[in-house]
């Protein structure tokens, strides 16, 4: 057996861990939407139950004062009866003691007469004028009386009903009246709050019946779609509410969901085996290479002749392999910002792109000193793509006769706080309407150029990259233009 002392240092380690505990706890809010319907429902049946018991409470109050009315105006006739108002000490007490009223005056053609006299009282009364009292004023009266002193009393004035006269001016306790009014409410209390909870139970079991389980059996089905997009889902409800319609929406979404991923699993099969059959025709069209630049050196007339034919041939299918590499990758990686002057960058993918003065030329209209912040490599891929474009339809066109193989390619670059755009601009004979539309789907390029339509789709793709785009501004007889535009947080 473990000794006393031997607990009680268990105990003192344990201590701060669970006073740790203690102090992390919270107490968490109903997060469910059950639980905030039920809320609501409570809140509401409160909310029901004080708009019902604030003017029945306002009526009981002015019934009960009305009732004071009656039996100290009939008390009064009785008294004004008797010859020359001649009412005894005893009698007095008598008929205030049936009419519940400590004072009675009336009131008659603006003469004011105290009939029945009222004792010394502690403090002052409350007035309260029946004959024009407005509705807040009749809804604040019982607060008033619940609230008030033991001692309080009430003057009240209202029109006669049984006797001539302007008005009846009464004084009596609010004690009587403050208990009743307190009974009156903790009976309609009682009655409303079982009637509040039997409709708030009946509203909460249809809303449960009609919303919550169709939604819990929704919320069941995307987890587990989520889970695995393969499980079978529920069969959707014949329903034509709202509910009805998002389950089917929601089957309908899963199935296309569920056939996309059917899609895809197969086009990355198709890829991967793409990309192994690019591994080997590249190393098929390196050895062609090698071998054309043999052949180079044959002196044979016909050699000599085929070879630019087989060059451009093989740089195509070398070019082909490597855009459809470049596609297949899952994503681009994330850009590694620099600071790049522009100027610097659109000479170096004019050269790589094959631009020069004695062909297609490069005009830079650039700001003196104008840097953009981004991948270096990935902004030189895309102004090699844009320029790579612009300088072979210009060729094609020279091809049918119409043009000398010459033309330019401007480039201007302009900030305007937020955002840097990029304008590449060519003389070219403009891109065929029926291209313009789908110019970066994967695959679509002009009837006239030799690459694989991929350029400007992945050039897309690495302006998103940089959190910009990539846009065919204008195109037509007269030339095309291109916009790279890039947010002012990625350029300086």
């Amino acid at each position: 057996m473990t000794s006393a002392p031997a607990r009680i240092d268990a105990i003192r380690r344990r201590l701060p861990r669970l006073v740790g505990e203690t102090l992390r706890f919270r107490p968490h809010a109903p997060d469910g939407l059950s639980s905030r319907l039920l809320i609501l429902t409570v809140v509401f049946t409160v909310a029901v139950w004080a708009l019902i018991m604030a003017p029945s409470a306002a009526s009981f109050h002015e019934r009960w004062l009305s009732d004071r009315l009656q039996a100290a105006e009939l008390a009064s006739v009785g008294v004004e009866a008797l010859p020359y108002n001649a009412v005894d000490d005893d009698t007095a007490e008598q008929l205030l003691r049936i009419g519940g009223v400590s004072a009675v005056a009336i009131s008659d053609q603006g003469v004011l007469r105290q009939l029945l006299r009222a004792p010394v009282l502690p403090r002052a009364p409350d007035f309260i004028d029946l004959r024009r009292s407005s509705l807040a004023a009749r809804l604040w009266d019982p607060v008033r009386t619940l609230t008030g002193a033991p001692d309080r009393s009430i003057r009240v004035r209202a029109k006669p009903r049984y006797r001539s006269g302007d008005f009846i001016d009464v004084v009596a306790p609010a004690q009587p009246l403050k208990l009743e009014l307190r009974a009156f409410l903790l009976n309609g209390l009682l009655v409303s709050a079982l009637i509040s909870m039997a409709a708030g139970a009946l509203l909460y079991a249809g809303l449960s019946f009609l919303v919550l389980q169709p939604l819990r059996r929704v919320t069941r089905s995307i987890e587990g779609f989520a889970a695995d997009p393969e499980t079978v889902a529920p069969t959707p409800s014949d329903r034509h509410d709202e509910i009805g319609r998002v389950e089917r929406e929601l089957a309908r979404m899963q199935d296309e969901v569920r056939q996309s991923l059917r899609a895809r699993a197969r086009l990355v099969a198709l890829g991967e085996a793409v990309a192994k059959i690019n591994h080997d025709l590249r190393n098929m069209l390196t050895s062609a290479q090698m071998a054309s630049e043999r052949l180079a050196d044959s002196a044979d007339p016909q050699v000599a002749k085929a070879m630019p034919r087989l060059e451009r041939a093989l740089g195509r299918a070398a070019a082909l392999t490597r855009n459809v590499l470049d596609y297949g990758k899952s994503e681009e990686p994330a850009p590694v910002l620099t600071r790049i002057p522009l100027s610097t960058a659109a000479a170096n993918a004019a050269e790589d792109a094959g631009l020069d003065a004695g062909g297609v030329r490069l005009i830079r209209s650039i700001p003196p000193r104008f840097t953009v912040t981004a991948d270096s490599d990935q902004l030189h891929r895309i102004l090699v793509n844009l320029m790579r474009n612009a300088r072979q339809a210009i060729e094609a066109d020279a091809t049918r006769g119409d043009r000398t193989g010459k033309g330019t390619v401007r480039i201007t670059a302009a900030a305007d706080g937020a955002h840097v755009a990029i304008q590449i601009a060519d003389d070219g004979p403009g891109i065929p309407s029926r291209l313009s539309e789908r110019l970066f789907e994967p695959f679509v390029s002009g009837k006239a150029s030799d690459g694989t339509g991929l350029g400007l789709t992945i050039s897309r793709e690495l302006a998103a990259n940089h959190g910009g785009e990539l846009r065919l501004v204008e195109t037509g007889p007269g030339g095309t233009t291109f916009e790279l535009k890039l947010p002012a947080a990625a350029s300086e």
